[in-house]
């Protein structure tokens, strides 16, 4: 009795667990964008790392080079990453609409290694700090400090999921992306715009991606590292399932709890580098029971 009343005392936990949930928000949110273009065009995106670190750099430079105010420094940033998943997707992927999934995929990872070394050659390998943002760097929630970015994210993020349940449901748009991800040549025989579709799922991704990226970029400075943000996400994608919208909302707060759990046994109980590596052991094991996550849909082929 006494572990679990030292447990519901520790401060420290409290702390984590608060971060948990909030890293997690925004865990969910970059899964949700690897969901919106897997439902879209059933191809994996592994450049989404690098439009987190896009946006962070696009937005770190206007408001340090510009002296844009943030506010507005972030809404062009928002734009500017809307035009430029517009154009990958129009320049790059639409040339390659017919071929094996395979093919597109390793474009994905060339647009990655492309990205990360034009982005190192203009702002160069060194991690940059934001210009201080919020007057005040924490607020007190429930007693904890939190970091004001990060209560910030958490109203976005929430505002964000709201954001996409609507686009779904009720956007013409949305419903479009719906039967697009259900039968692509059903939605183009009524009438829908196939590539209209694919074009709006990789805009939207890279701009919802652009808002993480500048929280973590407000959080720990910008650099090549902050990219690995989208490896670290793919877990989350995987367990709760790269077709469903609310499995990635739940896997990224599971993933956000659990690399804070294990930064927890890290500290307190010297378990060592478990914070890095827990939300890949979870991908794993969730590989092992059940392929298709928690909210995936099961795809059965007949050969």
């Amino acid at each position: 009795m006494g572990f679990f009343e030292a447990l519901l005392n520790d401060q420290f936990l409290h702390q984590l667990l608060v971060n948990g949930v909030i890293v997690g928000t925004l865990y969910g949110v970059v899964a949700m964008s690897f969901v919106l273009i897997y439902k879209a065009s059933q191809v994996v995106n592994f450049a989404q790392g690098e439009f987190l670190l896009i946006g962070a750099w696009v937005c770190w430079w206007i408001l340090t080079d510009l002296q844009v105010p943030f506010v507005f420094g972030f809404l062009i940033t928002l734009v500017f990453m809307f035009i430029l998943g517009v154009a990958i997707q129009v320049v790059v992927l639409r040339p390659l609409i017919g071929e094996p999934i395979i093919s597109v995929i390793m474009v994905t990872i060339g647009l990655s290694i492309f990205f990360q070394a034009l982005l190192n050659w203009m702002f160069g390998v060194f991690a940059q700090p934001f210009p201080r943002i919020f007057e005040n760097p924490a607020v007190d929630v429930f007693g904890l400090q939190v970091q004001t970015v990060y209560v910030m994210s958490m109203i976005v993020s929430v505002a964000i999921m709201g954001a996409f349940a609507y686009f779904f449901k009720v956007s013409k748009m949305g419903l479009a992306m719906r039967a697009t991800a259900f039968d692509q040549q059903a939605a183009q025989s009524l009438g829908i715009s196939v590539r209209q579709v694919f074009a709006t799922a990789w805009a939207i991704s890279a701009m919802v991606s652009a808002v993480a990226g500048v929280v973590v970029g407000v959080v720990n400075g910008v650099s090549s590292a902050l990219s690995f943000f989208g490896i670290k996400v793919f877990p989350a994608v995987i367990l709760g399932g790269l077709d469903s919208i609310i499995g990635a909302v739940i896997g990224g707060l599971i993933i956000g709890l659990l690399e804070n759990l294990a930064a927890y046994a890290d500290v307190s109980l010297q378990w060592g580098n478990m914070q890095r590596i827990a939300p890949f052991y979870a991908l794993i094991i969730i590989l092992m029971i059940k392929p298709y996550g928690l909210f995936g849909t099961r795809d059965i082929e007949r050969v």
